[in-house]
């Protein structure tokens, strides 16, 4: 029996939140304030094209095609997509860019989309405490993290019906 090689077990699913949990999520930032667009405008763009934080921080102005709704991403292994986004990412991005970016933005900025509050590019543990911040207020008790965002932004759009094969 030693020699013998058990069967593997299973691996468990990743948690994702519901699309009520993901709009009460999302709608915790007050969009009226500079830093609070600029925390909605990431998160709807990180759901809604399902971007790993790294991608989304990573975002230079040069990769955001708002004439046809589109993000040039650079993910891991250095390996570049296309990803579609959806309409309310893009009303919030537009706002974003026209009404908080020019106010935050710096000399040091250069070309970075999500600036923090001294005009830097936004760290991935800035973002990720946006996302607590935002699910902790929106009465989400889970542990929520970017990766979840992700994970249920897949999982909402097999739901939908999507090809796993796009997702």
């Amino acid at each position: 029996a030693t020699s013998v090689t058990p069967p593997r077990t299973g691996r468990k699913l990743p948690s994702t939140l519901t699309e009520a949990e993901v709009e009460a999520t999302l709608g915790q930032c007050d969009d009226q304030e500079r830093l609070g667009l600029r925390d909605r405008a990431l998160l709807e763009v990180m759901y809604s094209c399902g971007l790993r934080v790294s991608e989304a921080v990573g975002l230079d102005l040069g990769a955001v095609d708002l004439e046809n709704l589109m993000v040039r991403v650079r993910g891991k292994g250095g390996k570049e997509r296309l990803v579609p986004y959806g309409k309310q990412a893009y009303v919030l991005l537009v706002r974003y860019l026209e009404k908080s970016r020019p106010f935050l933005a710096t000399r040091l900025s250069q070309q970075a989309v999500f600036l923090n509050a001294r005009g830097g590019r936004l760290s991935r543990i800035s973002a990720f405490k946006i996302i607590r911040r935002a699910a902790r207020d929106a009465g989400v008790m889970r542990r929520v993290s970017p990766h979840v965002l992700r994970h249920s932004f897949a999982t909402h759009l097999l739901e939908r019906g999507a090809d796993v094969r796009f997702v």
